[in-house]
C-alpha cells in the first residue's frame, strides 16, 4: 500500500498565493515521478506539473510562469508553489506518485480562487 499525504489549499482572492505539498508513505519501490494534477467541476483531471527523479519539470501551459513544481525524490515529497492564481485556477488538486508506470493517487484538496 502507498499512500499520499497532501497539505495545502484553501479559498484565495484573486492574484493570491497558495502551497501545496504531498508526501509519500507506505510500500514506496522506485519512485520515478511526482505531481500535481486537478479536477474542476465538470471537467476532466488535468496535468499541472510533475517533476522526475531527476529534477526534469513539466508544466500545463496554463500555469507555466505562475506555478512552480519542486520535489525531492529521494525522500518521495513534492510541492506546488502557485502564484498569481486565477479563478479559473479552483479545482480539486491531486498529488500523484509514478513508480516503475504504476500510479498513486492521493485524496485530493480543494484550491478555490474568488474574483
Amino acid at each position: 500500500q502507498v499512500q499520499l499525504a497532501e497539505s495545502g489549499g484553501g479559498l484565495v482572492q484573486t492574484g493570491g498565493s497558495l502551497r501545496l505539498s504531498c508526501a509519500a508513505s507506505g510500500n514506496i519501490f522506485s519512485m520515478n515521478a511526482m505531481g500535481w494534477y486537478r479536477q474542476a467541476p465538470g471537467k476532466q483531471r488535468e496535468l499541472v506539473a510533475t517533476v522526475n527523479r531527476g529534477g526534469l519539470t513539466n508544466y500545463a501551459d496554463s500555469v507555466k510562469g505562475r506555478f512552480t513544481i519542486s520535489g525531492d525524490i529521494a525522500k518521495n515529497t513534492v510541492t506546488l508553489q502557485m502564484n498569481s492564481l486565477k479563478p479559473e485556477d479552483t479545482a480539486v488538486y491531486y498529488c500523484n506518485a509514478d513508480m516503475l508506470g504504476y500510479s498513486y493517487w492521493g485524496q485530493g484538496t480543494q484550491v478555490t480562487v474568488s474574483s
